[in-house]
């Protein structure tokens, strides 16, 4: 195993020169050997490359248009007026788009970011740093391209802000396209990856539920890093190759920790792929540590213009590549004899998982940090660890994206044939990989190439990454459904390019010790029959259901939240506050600007505790209760939703009023039987009876089928 490692550490030394003077050589020997000339070769290879980004391009193109044409249609779009057209986000979606707003009405670009970093005028009695703490750098960049373009007369804010964001799905796609393609070579495999994508749009992608949501813009970012990285784990790999591998890992890395404020922690997960491909030595050791190095410097990088985030410093993340740095010349030196390698192997793993461990504790122990400490009771309570009354926690482990995936997940994918085949890909994979790395152990050294006839697959570094990265997200989007969205794209990926890859099909003829048919060209048969009949299939099934899609109206239209808007815009004071579910007040500060008690934000302890107390508004409380907690917040409205407080939901327990009623200990559930322990009724049904004490302290001034609005009395007035 030394002299392995040894002829590792020789071959990483080689300088980019010597590989290149050397690479003609070989391929003019092996051409001659196929009587071809190495110009014909060249041509050749110029339009595979050609035709293989034309593809990816293509697809990613149209991508983006069938996600125009499908919001058109679903939401007529087009025929819309802008109150109707804003209407469409909701909640948290609302408030990324207001702030867009607001940026392109400044004065000047620094007037609005000075706005945004000093934010009052969004909830009452609280400034905030919105470009922080909602890490707002998509807006501000997509307010400048759009001032800086001239577009003002050419398109409308809201069309250029999703047009962007549709082209960044389009990227999405395409870096899929090409992960796929340089893992299996041939770019069939890029197409069919785009085809399931699409296929398995709800579970690939939130676009149809939320545009601006973080993710959205930051995903397509790391798709890019992925494919970067994909193609700078490759061996035998060119030095200008290598370079714009590089470089193109290092900006992704540093955009996506940008954009995304959980981005460091999807990062973690890719950094534990990283660090256990380099503990087995499957990859040279100093293309793993430079990926670690572009960490620390988009963490550093992220931490300054994040105005000094400390979310980032305290982050797995930093303490991971730190402890690996730390242990770097440990696991250099190690490398001396067979036996006290492995052990010195078990023991550099051990090393960096504490050093790892510790610093973090440290780190959280000196660096003053806003963790959010609901996130870690969270996952207490969703591992059994705990139970809890808490409002706030108990809403969030009712969210659909919070529990355990569904039947119906597992069976769409099915459907697809997606699954069987990515449960295929990754069983040979897998026991490929471990096949290898039980070699390792033993002393075998890596091959310096892999030949299609050595069956081999798991020496290759980036597929053994991949095999390890896709294993480690789906173990956490099988806890968490909202975390699909990660894992399933990488899962089409790696299906398309395990059918399409010939050295897949030849590990498994090597297995099973085929003779009666030469295994190779039965490997290069399959690898293109076997997606031509996936293709054929999807085509026949599934292409007439995209095009009744986007052929298909559907009428999306609320007209009692439109009349509410228009309502607020004209019989409002400037200077109201409103008051009611978070979602909602999302809506009304994008639609009209007026200023709101709470925000759909999870992030801030402040504002997860102003929205468990307006949300008592739904539960059994007494009118003085209420007027005291709305006024607190310097609220002067009150907007009620019947479909909160008539819920009638499927799960009984997670409706918002039970939920108000188990933290407040106004309701026992024993044996399906339940026992009421407060003397006052529902606020939001005894506010509509218009009796004392309730018409004290609120006066309605407006309703309609689905709202009421009450303007929170400044003089009370205690008359029967």
């Amino acid at each position: 195993m030394s002299s392995g490692a040894a002829d590792l550490r020789q071959r990483k030394k080689q300088n980019c020169t010597e590989s290149d003077k050397m690479a003609p050589e070989e391929k003019s020997k092996e051409n001659s050997k196929l009587g071809r000339s190495p110009k014909y070769m060249l041509v050749q290879r110029f339009a595979k490359l050609f035709f293989g980004c034309l593809a990816a391009v293509t697809s990613g193109m149209m991508y983006a248009v069938y996600l125009s044409t499908y919001h058109e249609r679903k939401f007529w779009f087009s025929s819309r007026q802008e109150l109707e057209r804003e209407i469409t986000f909701q909640g948290d979606s609302a408030i990324y788009y207001s702030f867009y707003k607001e940026m392109l009405k400044a004065p000047s670009f620094e007037r609005g970011v000075y706005e945004l970093t000093h934010n009052n005028k969004t909830v009452s009695l609280k400034t905030i740093n919105a470009v922080q703490q909602m890490t707002l750098y998509p807006e501000l960049i997509a307010s400048v391209l759009y001032q800086a373009s001239g577009s003002e007369e050419v398109i409308e804010p809201v069309y250029f802000y999703i047009g962007i964001v549709f082209g960044l799905q389009g990227i999405y796609v395409t870096a899929l396209f090409v992960t796929s393609w340089v893992m299996s070579g041939t770019w069939l495999a890029g197409m069919l990856t785009v085809a399931w994508f699409i296929i398995n749009r709800t579970d690939t992608t939130r676009i149809d539920y939320s545009i601006p949501s973080r993710e959205n813009w930051a995903l397509p970012y790391f798709a890019c890093q992925v494919a970067a990285l994909t193609g700078y784990l490759k061996k035998n790999l060119n030095c200008s190759a290598e370079k714009f591998c590089y470089l193109l890992v290092n900006a992704s890395t540093y955009t996506f920790v940008m954009m995304w404020e959980y981005s460091h922690y999807l990062l973690f997960v890719q950094a534990v792929s990283l660090f256990l491909l380099d503990s087995f030595a499957l990859a040279q050791t100093e293309k793993v540590h430079e990926v670690y190095r572009i960490y620390l410097f988009s963490l550093i990088v992220g931490y300054l213009l994040q105005f000094e985030n400390s979310a980032l410093l305290v982050s797995p993340l930093l303490s991971l590549v730190v402890a690996l740095m730390l242990s770097k010349s440990l696991q250099m030196n190690m490398k001396k004899s067979t036996f006290v390698s492995r052990l010195l192997k078990i023991m550099y793993i051990y090393l960096v998982l504490t050093v790892a461990v510790t610093l973090n504790f440290l780190l959280k122990m000196f660096i003053p940090h806003k963790e959010n400490e609901h996130l870690l009771k969270f996952i207490e309570v969703k591992l059994g660890l705990n139970t809890t009354k808490n409002f706030t926690m108990n809403w969030l482990l009712c969210q659909e994206s919070l529990q355990a995936p569904s039947q119906d997940f597992f069976l769409r994918l099915t459907q697809s044939s997606l699954l069987p085949f990515y449960i295929l890909v990754l069983i040979i994979c897998f026991f490929s990989v471990t096949q290898v790395i039980f070699k390792r152990i033993c002393g075998e050294p890596l091959k310096e190439t892999v030949k299609l006839e050595d069956g081999r697959i798991g020496e290759r570094p980036e597929i053994v990454y991949h095999v390890i990265h896709t294993i480690l997200l789906g173990c956490l989007a099988m806890c968490l459904e909202g975390l699909k969205y990660l894992w399933t794209p990488y899962v089409c990926m790696l299906a398309a390019f395990g059918v399409c890859s010939p050295e897949l099909w030849m590990t498994l003829f090597k297995w099973l010790r085929l003779k009666a048919v030469h295994p190779i060209l039965l490997a290069l048969i399959l690898s293109m029959a076997v997606p031509t009949i996936i293709g054929f299939s999807l085509w026949k099934e599934f292409f007439p259901r995209i095009m009744t899609e986007l052929t298909e109206l559907q009428e999306f239209y609320d007209p009692d939240t439109v009349e509410l808007m228009t309502w607020i815009k004209r019989q409002a004071p400037v200077a109201a506050v409103f008051a009611g579910s978070p979602q909602l007040m999302g809506v009304i500060k994008l639609c009209t600007g007026w200023m709101v008690s709470s925000l759909p934000l999870y992030n801030d302890d402040d504002l997860l505790k102003r929205n468990e107390n307006i949300y008592q508004i739904y539960s059994k409380r007494s009118a003085e209760d209420i007027y005291k907690i709305l006024t607190s917040y310097k609220a002067n409205f009150l907007v009620i939703e019947d479909s909160i407080c008539n819920e009638v939901g499927p799960v009984r327990g997670c409706r918002v009023k039970d939920l108000l009623d188990i933290a407040n200990g106004h309701v026992v559930c024993e044996e399906g039987d339940n026992y009421a322990y407060s003397k006052y009724g529902r606020f939001c049904h005894e506010i509509k009876m218009n009796y004392s004490p309730y018409v004290n302290y609120f006066t309605r001034v407006y309703w309609n089928r689905s709202y009421f609005v009450y303007r929170i009395n400044t003089v009370i007035s205690f008359q029967s």
